[in-house]
């Protein structure tokens, strides 16, 4: 019975790290088309977008080095996530902070 509990743990574990590496693209991706429309609505200034885009560009080439020796573990998927979560509501800061594009 112990056995069969640890299986079904570890397959739900392995799950979930599949699904998180899915998601970490689309994420980016939702991130990158908040700022665009952010700029097209006026929500953002231009100085706002770069400085978002800057930020996106960072977790993109951190996520590159930690894939880049062909392993990339639990915890650098983790930092990714915080990063990406930090991004987020950045993004949602700044098209809410009542500035306006000239």
């Amino acid at each position: 019975m112990k056995t069969i509990f640890q299986c079904a743990v570890m397959v739900g574990l392995f799950s979930s790290a599949c699904a998180m590496a899915g998601s970490i693209n689309e994420r980016q991706s939702n991130q990158q088309d908040r700022i665009q429309q952010g700029v097209y609505s006026g929500e953002l200034t231009q100085k706002e977008a770069n400085m978002l885009g800057r930020q996106q560009v960072k977790t993109h080439r951190k996520e590159a080095r930690f894939k880049s020796d062909g392993n990339f573990t639990v915890k650098e998927r983790a930092r990714i996530q915080r990063d990406l979560d930090k991004n987020s509501r950045k993004i949602h800061s700044q098209k809410h902070d009542e500035q306006q594009r000239p």
